[in-house]
């Protein structure tokens, strides 16, 4: 028994999940979020839980067992508290600016770097060295704060480039004389 997958996600009062044939939707203060579900597990709900259970002990049901759980609990929290990511631009020049739908990016190169934000993902400016994404939906802030941390990742001998928050950087020694 996948001993993630046999925890039962209990639901914050605000939230509410609907479950149909195969797609589970949960709804919350924060907006609404859906997902196909596997034929391969069962899922139970009330009023306080979701339960998920296994049909057989394949091992493509036992994969989907703890993996289905640990979605459909990064749903739940997404509409009740929302997922951030923070990004600090270090290295001289480097900044962020907002523009409309738009977030522009200066980080060393001949032009600037632009790009579109998601409808459903909100950006903070903090200061112009630093960001903060939000949304509901954690793949796609993560992907979308990984997508603007590629085009510019930290490098080990000045630390420059795009970040996370409290992310440490390993760095190395430089070229010593003779």
């Amino acid at each position: 028994m996948s001993r993630i997958g046999k925890k039962a996600i209990f639901l914050p009062k605000d939230v509410v999940v609907t479950l149909t044939n195969n797609q589970i939707i949960i709804k919350g203060k924060y907006g609404v979020l859906q997902k196909t579900l596997s034929d391969k597990l069962a899922f139970f709900t009330d009023n306080e839980k979701i339960v998920i259970s296994r049909h057989n002990e394949e091992k493509k049901s036992k994969e989907a067992h703890g993996l289905y759980r640990a979605l459909l609990q990064n749903m739940v929290n997404g509409v009740d508290k929302k997922f951030s990511k923070t990004l600090i631009a270090e290295g001289v020049g480097y900044r962020f600016q907002l523009e409309k739908n738009k977030i522009i990016l200066n980080v060393g190169f001949t032009h600037p770097v632009a790009f579109e934000i998601p409808e459903d993902l909100s950006i903070k400016l903090e200061s112009n060295t630093k960001i903060q994404l939000s949304g509901i939906d954690r793949e796609k802030v993560g992907f979308f704060a990984a997508k603007i941390r590629d085009m510019k990742p930290p490098e080990p001998y000045k630390g420059k480039g795009i970040l996370y928050e409290g992310e440490k950087i390993l760095r190395k020694a430089g070229k010593t004389g003779k």
